[in-house]
């Protein structure tokens, strides 16, 4: 929903940078966490001292959401005035079919948040039984962790203003071979210098990603159903978490973490170029 509403505050000009900012807080926070949790188990133990900031932000959140946050549905009835366009009467089921398969731009954004977010599920699952198979203690792989979500997080304040400037296309495409390099990287070494500079790849290739894949789709989508295609958007982008961590963990077992890593670098860099014969420069508005 803060990626929703920030969508309708902004308007079409500034959607990258609307979803930029809302991104690069929400994984700078992710990245600080990680830090933090790694240093507060390192010292105090796996449980239960790394799940109490967890707690104090679920009560900070909740309260901010209750007494702070307003509704942005009056931003939307007035970007849809100003377009001049009907609204579209499309139900649901219309609009999954749109969003999954039927509109290449918005298929094409959907299996590359897919993709995006199964790398790093396997990232979260695999990668601390790599470092820890090879002698990492908890604290550095801790850094490593860290390392991913803050690049990711920050580099987003640029990467989004970009993705209004010079096209989604482009950004996505780049990012998923980059986001495949780092992981290549990763797997086929043995150095902690090496696993972060793999770490910085990921997340150099994810800010790139991340927010020019939302605001492609909401370029796609009319404002009447964006909310909705980008539920849609999110329910296979999320999906990813579940199908990377469950098939990484498969292939672990059945030909080690490296080759975990390895294939879903592959499948990464696939993606890359899906987007790159599917998505249309400039988005249009099916419906």
């Amino acid at each position: 929903m803060t990626v929703i509403m920030k969508v309708d505050i902004v308007g079409p000009k500034s959607r990258g940078l609307a979803v930029g900012l809302n991104e690069f807080a929400g994984y700078l926070a992710v990245g600080i966490t990680a830090f933090l949790t790694g240093y507060i188990a390192e010292r105090y133990g796996l449980r239960p001292a790394p799940i109490y900031p967890g707690v104090a932000y679920v009560i900070l959140g909740t309260a901010l959401s209750i007494l702070v946050v307003r509704d942005t549905r009056a931003h939307v009835r007035l970007e849809m005035a100003a377009s001049g366009e009907p609204a579209a009467t499309l139900g649901f089921r219309d609009i999954f079919a749109l969003t999954s398969f039927r509109d290449r731009n918005l298929f094409a954004a959907s299996q590359a948040g897919l993709v995006n977010n199964l790398n790093d599920g396997m990232s979260w699952g695999i990668f601390p039984l790599f470092f820890a198979a090879f002698g990492l203690g908890v604290e550095r792989i801790g850094i490593l962790k860290a390392v991913y979500p803050s690049t990711w997080g920050i580099l987003q304040v640029a990467t989004g203003p970009l993705s209004d400037r010079f096209g989604r296309k482009g950004l996505i495409v780049a990012g998923m071979w980059i986001q495949a390099a780092g992981l290549l990287l990763t797997a086929l070494t043995h150095q902690f210098e090496h696993w972060l500079a793999g770490s910085l790849l990921l997340g150099i290739g994810t800010a790139m990603v991340y927010p020019s894949l939302i605001a492609a789709v909401s370029d796609a989508a009319h404002p009447s159903w964006r909310a909705r295609a980008l539920s849609v958007y999110r329910f296979w982008r999320d999906l990813g978490y579940a199908i990377g961590a469950l098939s990484a963990g498969i292939i672990a077992d059945l030909l080690g973490l490296a080759w975990a890593i390895g294939a879903v670098a592959a499948l990464t860099f696939v993606s890359g170029v899906v987007v790159a014969l599917a998505m249309q420069r400039k988005s249009h508005r099916a419906g």
